[in-house]
């Protein structure tokens, strides 16, 4: 069958070994990430690949990069079908066919790596630079690309490996997907040389290199490690108050969520904590006229000497127009309502159907409200303690936005979100492992708190000062001390992958005139 004819790579242009090789790669690739969480094989995940390409042709590298990513995104995302089946209703034919359908997008970028890489050796430019700029160039387009998916790129699957972490001060978690893939091909030259198949030039020099890379790295980040954070400690307790998600939004189930929220927060305050906070729509109503279970959320805390944060859906009218939101309100200790921060980044068909008009027969995930809005402004919040800066649900996984709350101002940082859509699947313990490097980029604490779990309080060194489990009640209590400096990353931004992209873009022009050149 001619798979190019339907714009498919065409797999029988690939001997079958190379193909095999190829889905061992993309399989060890899913296992290094959360969970299983075997994190030792993502330093070596791409021999399989890399060995597969060889001397083959561009194209058929592209494929077998192509495949590898199949495999990997099918092994990482396959509790996207858990979602929409058992929450978007979809039949299980139409949900493994979108499912499918983004993890094909999603590996149009490996597939993208190993046909620039391969046609780069033909140009006689070495892979030890082609493979990490492409890989690191293009998992930060991918970020951004399409409304940004950027889950599970490669350096989030070191997130417990704190000394090899504290780089991303300076680039990033895209400073350690870049390590790690240089890591790849630089062994996979050395074991090229070694059997003797292909020698390689200079394979000293480029582990002298590798050494010094990842010494400086660890060094770098084992000096991170051992600095204090100066500044008076908060003391902070997350609430989890594990609501079933098909009950979530069933107006005869209000009343027991806010007993349940009740009955928790006032076990939290014999602790007397400066931050109480609840998850993402842990008052599944409209707190701006709810008036009595408004009420009895700001009863919780008033005289307390305890701020409230929490999750609530809000809206806004705006000429003949309501708009919905997803928000946050803080509740100071005298009870009065301090502000509201609305979240920024939707959640493509859980909050919002892209593409509406076309797509009539899609339906939102999140039931009883309207397509949400994104908010114009980022609404830092401000306590006596330090302010707020607040990342509702998946917000956490976009680096930039962080970014801008801390130069905002914010000293804090607050994840609220919702993981129920997830079951007892990966995907908690995926998104947790992303919220680790907004806290370590920026410098500054992160308090996480879900409504089924992972909740986590972690220190802006990445250490993580209690989680608690999935789907359980929990009071998670401790304390954090305020950021209390910019660092390259919050000045700077992704200026570290920035370069990677536009080196991917010099690369392909450069490959292009060659080309050109070529044939004439």
């Amino acid at each position: 069958m001619d798979y190019r004819r339907f714009g498919m790579p065409d797999f029988n242009a690939v001997p079958r070994s190379a193909l095999l090789f190829a889905v061992l790669s993309g399989g060890m690739l899913a296992l290094s990430f959360p969970k299983p969480e075997l994190w030792p094989l993502a330093w070596i995940a791409f021999l399989p690949l890399l060995i597969a390409i060889g001397r083959k042709s561009p194209r058929q590298a592209g494929v077998l990069g192509f495949l590898t990513g199949m495999v990997a995104n099918a092994g990482i995302l396959y509790w996207l079908n858990i979602v929409m089946v058992s929450y978007g209703h979809l039949p299980v034919a139409v949900s493994v066919c979108l499912y499918l359908l983004l993890t094909a997008y999603l590996s149009l970028y490996p597939a993208a790596v190993a046909w620039g890489m391969r046609r780069g050796e033909l140009l006689g430019i070495s892979p030890l630079l082609t493979f990490p700029v492409l890989w690191t160039g293009l998992e930060y387009l991918r970020s951004f690309a399409l409304t940004g998916f950027p889950w599970a790129s490669l350096g989030y699957s070191q997130y417990r490996l704190l000394p090899l972490i504290q780089v991303a001060d300076l680039t990033g978690v895209y400073g350690v997907s870049f390590l790690i893939a240089f890591a790849n091909v630089l062994l996979y030259r050395l074991l090229r040389s070694f059997i003797g198949t292909h020698p390689c030039p200079r394979p000293v020099a480029g582990l002298l290199v590798l050494v010094l890379l990842l010494g400086g790295t660890l060094w770098y980040g084992a000096s991170r490690l051992k600095v204090v954070p100066s500044g008076a400690p908060v003391k902070v307790a997350l609430i989890q108050g594990d609501i079933p998600q098909d009950v979530k939004w069933d107006p005869a189930f209000q009343e027991a969520t806010v007993s349940i929220y009740e009955r928790l927060t006032r076990r939290a305050m014999q602790e007397k904590p400066d931050l109480v906070v609840w998850p993402e729509s842990a008052a599944p109503f409209y707190f701006q006229d709810e008036y009595a279970y408004a009420q009895r959320v700001i009863n919780l805390v008033k005289g307390t000497g305890s701020y409230l944060l929490f999750g609530s859906p809000a809206y806004e009218q705006v000429g003949d127009r309501v708009h919905y939101l997803n928000s946050a309100f803080l509740v100071g200790p005298d009870g009065s309502v301090l502000g509201r921060s609305d979240k920024m980044h939707l959640v493509p068909f859980g909050e919002y159907v892209p593409l509406s008009g076309m797509l009539p027969f899609v339906h939102k995930l999140v039931a009883g409200i309207g397509d949400f809005s994104p908010a114009q402004r980022l609404t830092p919040l401000e306590t006596n303690r330090g302010k707020l800066g607040v990342l509702i649900c998946y917000e956490g996984i976009f680096p930039e936005l962080s970014r801008r709350y801390v130069l905002a101002g914010s000293q804090i940082l607050v994840n609220i979100s919702n993981d129920a859509w997830y079951k007892r699947s990966s995907a908690p313990y995926q998104d947790f492992s992303m919220t680790v490097f907004r806290a370590v980029e920026n410098r500054v604490p992160l308090v996480r708190a879900t409504n089924t779990g992972i909740s986590a309080i972690i220190d802006s060194r990445g250490r993580m000062h209690g989680t608690t489990p999935l789907f359980e009640e929990a009071v998670l209590e401790g304390s954090i001390v305020p950021g209390s400096e910019q660092t390259f990353y919050t000045r700077h931004g992704d200026l570290f992958a920035g370069l990677c992209l536009a080196l991917t873009a010099i690369l392909a022009l450069a490959g292009f005139v060659k080309r050109i050149d070529q044939d004439r």
